[in-house]
C-alpha cells in the first residue's frame, strides 16, 4: 500500500480520487491529515457526540445548559459551530430537514404508509462523526432496512459527496439494486454524482421531507451501537485502527448480534434467508 500511496500525484490532472479508483487505494489514507481544530474543540466534540446520542433531540441550546449544569460554561455559538463540524442536529419535527445543495433538486418522499416487506426494498445511509485521540473521521453506512444489514461504509476525513459514492456503488456491486433508496436532504445526498448512481441503476429516489424526523430511526440505532459498543470502547489512536475496528464491529453486528425486532435473528440471516418478519415501517 505504501508504494500505491506514493504514486498519487495531487498535481495531476486527474483528480486523486480517480488515481486512488485506478491504484485501488481507500481515499481517507491519501487525504487524512490532522484535523485544523483545536484540542479543546476536539475534546468539547468528544463530549458532545455522546450527549446527542443519549438526548438526539437536544439541540445546542439544552447542550448548553447540559454543560453548564454539570459545572461548565460553553458559549452556545460555539457548540452550534462543532455540531455543524460533527454534522449532528437535534432530531425533532421541524421546518426543514439538512439543508440541500444550492440548485439541486429535492426528490419526493416515498415511504409514507409503505410497508417494508422483503429485502432490497428499501435502503438507506446517512454520516456520523466518529472521535480519535487526535482528530476525527466521518462514517457513512448504506443499510438494507428490512433485514437492518450493514451493505457497504466507508470512512473519510471531508465531508464531501465521493466517499458517499464509493459506499453507494459498493453496495450496488455487491447486492444488486433496491427497489427504493431513501435518504436526508444533505449535501453528499442531493448531489449529481450521488443521485446518477441511483437514476443510472433505475432506483427510485427518496427524500425525507418536512417534519420527517423519524425516517432515519434504524440507521441512529446503528450509530447509537456502535459508538458505544465499539468506538468509545477503543479510543482509535490514528485511522488504521478506526478502520480496523469498524471492520470487525460490522462483521459482527451483521453475522453475530441477534435483533429482537428480526425476531432475534441476526441482519444476515434475514437478509440471505428472506425470513418474514412483523411489518417493519
Amino acid at each position: 500500500m505504501t508504494e500505491r500511496k506514493a504514486m498519487i500525484d495531487k498535481s495531476h490532472k486527474a483528480p486523486v480520487t480517480t488515481q486512488c479508483r485506478l491504484l485501488e487505494l481507500n481515499r481517507s489514507t491519501v487525504y487524512y491529515q490532522a484535523q485544523d481544530v483545536s484540542e479543546a474543540d476536539l475534546e468539547l466534540m468528544r463530549q458532545i457526540d455522546p450527549i446527542h446520542l443519549k438526548y438526539p433531540f437536544y439541540g445546542s441550546r439544552r447542550i448548553r445548559d447540559w454543560f453548564e449544569d454539570h459545572g461548565m460554561k460553553v458559549n452556545r455559538k460555539r457548540i452550534q459551530r462543532l455540531m455543524r463540524l460533527m454534522a449532528i442536529e437535534a432530531i425533532y419535527p421541524k421546518k426543514r430537514t439538512s439543508q440541500p445543495g444550492k440548485g439541486h433538486k429535492i426528490y419526493p418522499y416515498l415511504l409514507r404508509g409503505l410497508e417494508i416487506k422483503h429485502v432490497n426494498q428499501v435502503w438507506a445511509t446517512d454520516i456520523t462523526y466518529i472521535p480519535m485521540a487526535k482528530g476525527f473521521l466521518y462514517l457513512v453506512a448504506i443499510i438494507d432496512l428490512y433485514s437492518r444489514k450493514v451493505l457497504s461504509w466507508k470512512l473519510s476525513n471531508t465531508m464531501d459527496n465521493s466517499f458517499c459514492v464509493e459506499a453507494l456503488q459498493e453496495a450496488i456491486d455487491l447486492y444488486g439494486t433496491p427497489e427504493i433508496f431513501n435518504t436526508d436532504q444533505g449535501v453528499q445526498f442531493t448531489s449529481q454524482d450521488f443521485t446518477g448512481v441511483l437514476k443510472l441503476h433505475n432506483i427510485a429516489i427518496s427524500m425525507d421531507g418536512k417534519g420527517r424526523w423519524m425516517d432515519n430511526v434504524f440507521i441512529e440505532r446503528l450509530w447509537r451501537s456502535i459508538k458505544y459498543e465499539e468506538v468509545y470502547l477503543k479510543a482509535y489512536q490514528n485511522v488504521s485502527q478506526a478502520k480496523i475496528g469498524i471492520i470487525d464491529w460490522f462483521i459482527f453486528y451483521n453475522t453475530e448480534r441477534r435483533h429482537q425486532a428480526l425476531r432475534r435473528k441476526t441482519p444476515d440471516t434475514v437478509y440471505y434467508t428472506g425470513l418474514t418478519l412483523k411489518k417493519v415501517a
